[in-house]
């Protein structure tokens, strides 16, 4: 408001009297004094509040990176801090991302299985799916194999991150990453294998071929991560053919112990006939040594005999036949020996046979 100055040569007007202050206003303000001194304070408590939000702790088997408006602070290793109380300004500012470098983490597989509900997940394995269900390939999961089948597989990775700058800056979520190197192997290896191969006849090999196809992925697109096992949790048939599958199964069971059978009976025949050849072979061998000693004997006596012979022939004849005669003729009770004549005729011998018998002394006949 502009002044009014009084006329030229006139004094100016007295100042007006004060007006009495109002008991009210006076109230009013203090009481606005004071919540402006409540609001500095609260406003003073929620900036140490704001920066002490700052504050996090890293675990001993962890380290923390430090995101200053998305970028990391430091460069390499002077980027991680290790154990021990750290602090940061406040989000949105500055963002601790902390990475467990030795725990073990694990991702499941997303492909392969068929959908199943957390109900049915919690049921025993053979209540969990009606085998009637048809195949929704819109929902349901599953692998084709190398002779054109299908099959069902859920696998567990387990690893640890080795890298944490990698893990936490290669990708936007370093365990979707892994997961989905998991799902690719999972699909690759169930290609180079049979239905029987997977279910049955070559289970560990398609499992070290699943874990060598995972391990070859994360080091391809190096996720700063390493695999430490990789294990199939279940593997089956698809339950629209579990009967057929079951069947196939049993009859190879039924074949190989048949097989079985049959190998342990040639196994006991083969043995058998191999202990009898060896006895009988024993045997002969036992028959042909007493016989080659029995003959060796022969041959030694006649050659011991052979002196006797050739100093008196006739003799020897004599002697040896009466020693035949006698060893032959040892228990006959009548003995008769014709000797040649000396005219060289041979002797004639006759023997009354079915003679009567004496009778008896003193007996009567009787007319």
């Amino acid at each position: 408001m502009d002044e009014i100055l009084p006329p030229h040569g006139q004094s100016p007007p007295p100042p007006p009297p004060d007006t009495p202050v109002d008991v009210g206003s006076q109230a009013l303000s203090e009481a606005l004094r004071s919540s402006f001194v409540i609001v500095k304070f609260v406003m003073a408590l929620l900036v140490v509040v704001f920066l002490a939000s700052g504050f996090f702790t890293v675990g001993p088997q962890q380290q923390a990176i430090i995101l200053r408006l998305g970028r990391p602070l430091g460069s390499g290793d002077k980027a991680l801090l290790g154990p021990g109380a750290h602090w940061s300004l406040p989000y949105p500012i500055d963002e601790s991302v902390i990475v467990s470098i030795s725990g073990l983490q694990q991702v499941r597989s997303t492909v392969g299985w068929y959908a199943i509900s957390p109900a049915e997940e919690a049921l025993p394995a053979e209540m969990k799916v009606p085998f009637g269900t048809p195949l929704d390939p819109m929902v349901d999961g599953y692998l084709v194999t190398a002779d054109t089948n299908i099959v069902h597989i859920r696998a567990t990775l387990t690893y640890r991150i080795s890298d944490p700058l990698l893990y936490v800056f290669s990708f936007a979520n370093g365990s979707n990453t892994v997961q989905h190197a998991l799902d690719t192997a999972l699909i690759s290896a169930a290609a180079r294998f049979r239905v029987d191969d997977i279910l049955t006849r070559d289970v560990i090999a398609f499992k070290e071929s699943l874990r060598r196809r995972a391990t070859e992925f994360v080091n391809d697109q190096k996720l700063g991560v390493t695999i430490e096992d990789c294990v199939v949790e279940r593997s089956r048939a698809p339950r629209q053919l579990q009967d057929d599958f079951d069947a196939v199964v049993n009859a190879e069971v039924n074949r190989t112990k048949l097989l079985t059978d049959a190998r342990g009976y040639e196994n006991q025949v083969l043995a058998r006939a191999a202990a009898d050849a060896s006895s009988r072979t024993n045997l002969a061998e036992a028959d042909r040594g007493r016989l080659v000693k029995e003959i060796a004997g022969r041959a030694r006596q006649f050659e011991d005999l052979l002196p006797k012979y050739s100093d008196n022939p006739s003799l020897f004849v004599q002697q040896r036949l009466a020693e035949t005669v006698g060893r032959v003729m040892t228990n006959v009770q009548d003995k008769i020996f014709l000797t040649e004549s000396t005219d060289g005729n041979s002797k004639e011998l006759r023997l009354m046979l079915n003679r009567e018998l004496p009778k008896p002394k003193g007996a009567e006949t009787k007319p």
